[in-house]
């Protein structure tokens, strides 16, 4: 089983966060004991925006066992398809977002995702489980 992780679950783990650290940290015990942890570039660009040194926080992801995936071409026409529907559907966004990408990335190279951000997931790309650390659930 190949578990995507979200950059929100990520940043939880690794700031502490007093909210959601412990659920996200516990959640991604979880997985890993499902299988692999990956990340996708999009996610990384968001975790690693949040330190200086390149190298602590990319030891701070491997030591969380998470690696790193980068988006195939299948995933980014997955993202632009699913944008298209969303612009369609009268969504506001003007240009493909970040949200979209880790989306089909998680449906076309995981088996499931782990975010926190569950309705949107959950509502454009429904054909991957999703996993909530905040709820300890998945769909």
């Amino acid at each position: 089983m190949i578990t995507a992780v979200d950059a929100n679950v990520i940043i939880d783990v690794l700031t502490g966060d007093a909210r959601h650290g412990m659920r996200s940290a516990d959640a991604l015990r979880d997985a890993a004991t499902l299988g692999r942890l990956v990340a996708c570039d999009i996610v990384w660009a968001e975790v690693t925006s949040w330190y200086a040194d390149r190298t602590v926080v990319e030891d701070a992801i491997a030591t969380l066992g998470i690696a790193f995936d980068p988006l195939t071409a299948d995933a980014a026409t997955v993202a632009g398809q699913a944008w298209a529907r969303y612009r369609t559907a009268g969504g506001p966004r003007e240009r493909l977002v970040a949200d979209f990408l880790i989306g089909a990335h998680a449906t076309t190279q995981a088996d499931r995702l782990l975010t926190r951000d569950r309705g949107f997931f959950r509502r454009y790309f429904g054909e991957v489980t999703v996993v909530d650390p905040a709820r300890g659930e998945a769909r």
